[in-house]
């Protein structure tokens, strides 16, 4: 005897049947035959389960045959859509290392999208109609930037700061010894430290002094004939404070000069801005650390330089041309969609155009600006959701990326309330907005900090909390 539950999976169509559906087939000239092949056996296949489960009844069964091609179109843009998203940073973390760090410039996109839609010169010398380096292109806009009147310097990119770290030390410092201070091993983003980075590069790592307290003497003490470079490490993310020393590039470069042995500085984040300008102090600049007699910097170009995700390594042009020269550099090297957005940022640093740079922009943002959008903000919420609390607070903004630790920016930020909803859940349904609004919760309140929100984005945060309530 034919059971209850084999005579309801009569009702459903064959694949065939579906797909021949005036619904289905042009869903499938629209996204491909094998994707929605794909996903119609799986709206089948999910009918069948809810058959065998007994849940559902012939009249429910036939409902949800009838929205079968809605089904399948759904679960295609569950699984062909893109899973790298643009999302709305309403957080108040300028370089936001989980949403992508700094934002591009409009004219790194669309330098980008020039060089990248065909073809470019990329490593063709057009004066000579030979083969060319792809380095030209951005190390011309470094030397302006950074060249002292003291000194020259050469400038090449890989693809992150990490990169730039390993292939500097490699080139430079393989089988031998690099005197770093214990207060210096730190861990990078992501789980990187430094003593992981230095021995996968080959170079045996030195710790000198203490964690809190280092001399130079204590590099003094510690050279030897192994000794290959002097390494000072940015620290990012945390800050040494109360009974400390630390010795002085000045100081470092003076011993390195005696004993004929270069200096590194890993700066990490790539101040070219200077941000005592908005009251951020202690990131130290590039150019401070060149003209300090630092023979080799490294740093990031997606932090503070306000560019695509880059490792930057600049110094003496002898140091730096060896690096270029180590076979590593071929694999760890950017394509032309880096140099073309890098090219673009430092074109805007030439022209001093820094509210072009949209990581710039955020920090030279007035708190009275912040403070009046908020509460246009705020205002209309009042009078269109009556079941949020919203209200104007002061809060602070940081940096992020590792860059100032300890520093912030002060800012207005919107804190809202829901009579229905606790903050983690109106903190969700942000999240899946259709282009989603990453907030905080402190204190039950969900914080909205307008500064590392684009003003045009305004209207869609008003958007997604009322239509959260309609």
């Amino acid at each position: 005897m034919p059971t209850a539950g084999n005579s309801v999976l009569r009702l459903l169509p064959s694949i065939d049947e579906l797909l021949r559906t005036p619904a289905m087939d042009a869903l499938a000239r629209q996204k491909g035959r094998a994707p929605v092949l794909d996903a119609t056996r799986e709206a089948l296949q999910q009918l069948r389960t809810e058959i065998a489960s007994g849940d559902v009844d012939q009249a429910q069964i036939t409902a949800r045959v009838d929205g079968l091609p809605l089904r399948v179109e759904q679960q295609l843009q569950r699984t062909i859509a893109h899973s790298l998203r643009p999302v709305i940073n309403a957080t108040g973390v300028i370089l936001h290392t989980n949403l992508g760090r700094a934002p591009l410039s409009r004219a790194a996109l669309e330098h980008l999208a020039e060089v990248s839609e065909g073809y470019s010169n990329l490593e063709f010398n057009l004066s000579t109609g030979e083969r060319g380096k792809r380095d030209v292109h951005v190390n011309r806009l470094f030397a302006k930037l950074l060249n002292t009147a003291e000194r020259e310097v050469s400038t090449i990119v890989v693809n992150n700061n990490a990169a730039a770290v390993l292939l500097a030390l490699n080139s430079l410092a393989e089988d031998g010894e690099v005197l770093v201070s214990r207060g210096e091993l730190v861990e990078i983003g992501g789980s990187f430290r430094i003593p992981d980075v230095m021995s996968k590069s080959g170079a045996v790592l030195r710790e000198v002094g203490t964690t809190n307290r280092t001399r130079i003497g204590d590099y003094k003490a510690a050279i030897s004939e192994r000794t290959r470079l002097l390494l000072r490490v940015h620290r990012s993310n945390f800050q040494i404070v109360g009974f400390t020393e630390q010795p002085s590039l000045e100081e470092l470069v003076a011993l390195g000069r005696k004993h004929d042995i270069p200096v590194m500085e890993d700066l990490g984040s790539g101040e070219i801005f200077d941000l005592r300008s908005v009251g951020v102090r202690g990131e130290p600049m590039i150019a401070d650390s060149l003209r300090a007699g630092v023979d080799v910097v490294t740093y990031s170009g997606d932090k503070l330089l306000g560019g695509p995700q880059a490792g930057i390594v600049s110094g003496n042009p002898a140091l730096v041309a060896k690096v270029s020269g180590n076979p590593l550099f071929r694999a760890l090297r950017v394509d032309k969609m880096f140099y073309a957005a890098l090219e673009a940022t430092l074109l805007a640093y030439l022209r001093e155009d820094y509210d072009s740079i949209p990581a710039l922009r955020m920090m030279r943002i007035s708190e009275d600006a912040l403070a009046q959008r908020a509460k246009q903000i705020a205002e209309r919420l009042r009078a269109s959701c009556p079941n949020l609390q919203v209200e104007v607070i002061e809060s602070r903004s940081v940096l992020g990326g590792g860059a100032a630790p300890g520093s912030t920016l002060p800012t207005r930020v919107l804190g809202v309330k829901s009579e229905g909803l606790n903050a983690d859940e109106l903190c969700a349904r942000l999240r899946r907005w259709e282009t989603p609004i990453i907030a905080r919760v402190e204190e039950e309140r969900v914080l909205l900090d307008l500064r590392t929100v684009e003003s045009a984005r305004d209207e869609a945060i008003v958007l997604a909390l009322e239509s959260i309530w309609q």
